[in-house]
């Protein structure tokens, strides 16, 4: 700890989480609002392929993820991390599911009525009303974003941009490969790395739950 490298992990890892998962929020929101409230040709299709993509594990993109951000340079960078988060196919389901609960049609047709273009409408109406769904798939995301350890762990090489999971992975395998005993830094280390998911839970508890209960209940 006294070099600082766990701060800096901490540091990237909500950097990462942070910035990755607003970004997919957005996405994800906009997407599912998109779904929910046009109708246009392919909407079943493509709403079957996000479906279909629940079933298709993350470890099977590795390689392919691997090979494209190799050619595009993108390895040991924080857009290796960042870029595969922008999107999540079970954050556009529940989008979706989400929007045709919360907004009412008719409120749409009376913006339109009165002169505002669809992203406006997006922006002023749709986005408020799903402000709650919004906050759950922000913490959905955040919390995967927070625990993931394969991503980090195949596209980050330099020590100063892991994250705390791959930094803690790194502090065991010392422990293996040599007779240095860290087990108490990663004890300890573990527990501080809970606290700002403590946190992010307490301060927006009341709108993941309302969230959440609205898609079981749809």
């Amino acid at each position: 700890y006294q070099d600082g490298i766990f701060l800096k992990w901490l540091w990237n890892t909500l950097y990462y989480g942070f910035v990755g998962t607003a970004g997919m929020t957005l996405v994800c929101v906009a997407c599912g609002y998109g779904l929910a409230m046009y109708q246009f040709r392919g909407r079943g299709v493509l709403m079957g392929c996000i479906i279909g993509s629940f079933l298709v594990p993350h470890a099977l993109l590795t390689i392919p993820s691997f090979l494209l951000f190799t050619d595009l340079r993108m390895v040991d960078t924080p857009s290796a991390i960042i870029v595969p988060s922008l999107f999540n196919a079970f954050s556009v389901y529940l989008a979706k599911v989400y929007a045709e609960g919360a907004i009412p049609p008719e409120l749409l047709e009376a913006a339109r009525i009165d002169g505002a273009g669809e992203y406006r409408i997006f922006f002023t109406v749709g986005a408020r009303l799903m402000s709650t769904g919004a906050a759950t798939i922000f913490l959905l995301g955040f919390v995967g974003s927070w625990n993931s350890f394969f991503g980090p762990l195949v596209f980050l090489r330099t020590p100063e941009k892991w994250t705390v999971m791959v930094g803690l992975y790194s502090w065991l395998k010392v422990k293996v490969d040599t007779s240095a005993d860290l087990t108490g830094m990663v004890v300890v280390g573990s527990l501080l790395s809970l606290i700002p998911m403590v946190i992010l839970m307490i301060s927006m508890q009341r709108f993941w739950r309302s969230g959440v209960t609205l898609g079981s209940i749809k």
